[in-house]
């Protein structure tokens, strides 16, 4: 192949929306393909050592042991109900588990199971005194920052109990890297059954009901992005870009 013939049919490949019309050209050519981007929504392909991956091992399953990540469709869709009389059943309660033990590796504050691959209505919720203390005492009193235990909620029921709102930063692991004001109301009441299939119910204000809301939102195919001040919207390390 002539370098006017494969320059020519590189740049008619370019305009493919095929990357196998690509495969046609030597090693050189096919270089400076992988880092053209041929357009800013272009979706990354698999890599070869990720395909030889999934042919050795089985794709992981749900739940999950990550987060699932904006895009992924479970986290618009609406979680379903749980049989009560299946919460004590073994995938329920690995559920649980699963959805604890992610939550207190990444350390976040509230996680609900379509976050990790489950479409059921579960969510978890902590926020201990540590976490309290990486904050200036100005900033916990603004907020409204407490400290509570672990909290499971099995098919969850929200109440509001003062309709006023607060607008603050939220973030959250199936978003990554971002951040933005959101308004919440003020105080809210959750009900629902705990892991053990028992009736709970729970009154609460400022930050810890901010997290709740957030996490009943995950439950109904909601995302903060959806309710957030555009305006606010950030990447959390947008100064570590100038450095």
């Amino acid at each position: 192949m002539t370098p006017v013939i494969a320059s020519r049919l590189f740049h008619l490949a370019l305009r493919s929306s095929s990357p196998k019309s690509l495969l046609m050209f030597p090693q050189p050519y096919r270089a400076c393909v992988a880092h053209t981007r041929l357009h800013s929504s272009h979706v990354k392909q698999r890599s070869y050592w990720q395909y030889l991956k999934r042919k050795v091992l089985k794709p992981p399953s749900p739940p999950y042991q990550h987060v699932c990540q904006v895009g992924d469709p479970i986290l618009r869709s609406m979680a379903s109900e749980v049989d009560p009389a299946k919460i004590a059943s073994p995938e329920i309660q690995r559920v649980i588990r699963t959805l604890v033990a992610v939550m207190r590796r990444l350390e976040c504050v509230g996680l609900s199971a379509p976050q990790i691959g489950v479409p059921l209505q579960i969510l978890a919720a902590e926020f201990t005194e540590r976490m309290i203390s990486d904050h200036p005492q100005g900033m916990r009193e603004a907020k409204g920052l407490s400290a509570f235990p672990l909290r499971v909620f099995v098919n969850p029921r929200v109440r509001v109990l003062d309709s006023r709102t607060s607008s603050f930063l939220e973030g959250c692991e199936s978003i990554s890297g971002f951040s933005a004001c959101v308004p919440r109301y003020l105080s809210v009441e959750i009900s629902g059954l705990n892991e053990r299939g028992e009736p709970v119910t729970w009154k609460t204000s400022g930050w810890p009901a901010r997290i709740i809301q957030h996490e009943m939102d995950h439950l109904n195919g909601v995302l903060y992005i959806d309710k957030m001040d555009s305006k606010t919207f950030n990447n959390v390390a947008w100064m570590e870009a100038n450095e």
